[in-house]
């Protein structure tokens, strides 16, 4: 059967506008964990998404447990997620050798769960413990393995952490463990993430949880203790999408992996820093970002 050119127009013109309700019923749901970060990210996967017509329904600010269930249950359609969580958080597997394995790892047990991971960025925002520099360097610390000598030999330490590292698999106890040290109960003050770097720089503890990439580690004057054992996993980034949804919208895979290249540590230190020292918006420095990297 052959069709007119003024017929396929008419056609199209019918589909297009039931195309567009459809889209409306249906948005993507993008979720996002509950610190700048992630928050950051969560704000510029929306816009990008919104730029590109896509109804988006954020649903940010969320804990690790809770984001990962909403993903597993479909009421979150994708999110960015650290390859570390995938393997040894979810699914209890033991910690891989190096960034590229546990990439593939976390992308083949979760591919049997429905969920595809896409392209991994040049990202590492891993735990770490920090000190205050001029007490470290006093202290003579460098590595955990300095600061597991100094709690041994009887050092009054502090140490401020959140609820989940505390007691998450791959958190405070397995550390401790592998590096031979432990810190009294009483000397462990768990608190909000966000609160352990204003708890260290206040001198309220003399140890602090932090996050590789976040910008106060420098802006607080903070030494980074190195971790010489290699005991915490690599938490590279990338988009995760439900199967059923890139099938559905194979176009977002070209958008995110696109957005995933342009990430690296030096990038989220800078994007971080905006945020939490600067006090700009997380909006704005999302929007930014696309622009500045050329994806808006």
């Amino acid at each position: 059967m052959k069709y007119s050119l003024s017929t396929l127009t008419l056609s199209l013109a019918l589909l297009l506008p039931a195309f567009s309700a459809q889209a409306q019923d249906d948005p993507i749901v993008v979720g996002g964990l509950n610190y700048t970060e992630h928050l950051i990210l969560t704000s510029a996967t929306t816009q990008l998404l919104e730029e590109n017509g896509f109804t988006v329904d954020q649903r940010d600010g969320l804990g690790t447990s809770v984001l990962r269930q909403a993903h597993e249950n479909g009421q979150v359609d994708l999110y960015w997620e650290y390859t570390g969580n995938s393997v040894i958080l979810f699914h209890d597997q033991e910690q891989p050798d190096n960034a590229e394995e546990t990439y593939q790892q976390a992308k083949e047990l979760d591919a049997e769960l429905g969920l595809i991971w896409l392209e991994p960025s040049d990202t590492n925002n891993t735990y770490a413990l920090a000190m205050r520099e001029d007490d470290a360097e006093e202290r003579g610390i460098e590595t955990l393995s300095d600061l597991a000598e100094a709690v041994n030999d009887g050092a009054e330490l502090t140490l401020a952490s959140n609820a989940e590292f505390y007691s998450r698999d791959d958190g405070l106890r397995p550390l401790q463990e592998a590096y031979g040290f432990e810190f009294p109960r009483d000397r462990i003050k768990r608190m909000d993430s966000g609160l352990t770097y204003d708890a260290l720089r206040n001198d309220d503890v003399d140890v602090a949880l932090v996050f590789a990439t976040d910008g106060r580690n420098g802006a607080f004057n903070f030494r980074v203790l190195e971790d010489d054992k290699q005991y915490f996993p690599v938490y590279a980034l990338a988009p995760v999408v439900r199967e059923e949804v890139l099938e559905a919208h194979p176009e977002l895979e070209d958008l995110l992996n696109e957005m995933s290249s342009k990430l690296d540590d030096e990038l989220l230190i800078d994007l971080n820093s905006r945020v939490d020292i600067d006090d700009q918006s997380i909006e704005n420095v999302a929007h930014d970002f696309l622009v500045e990297q050329d994806l808006l």
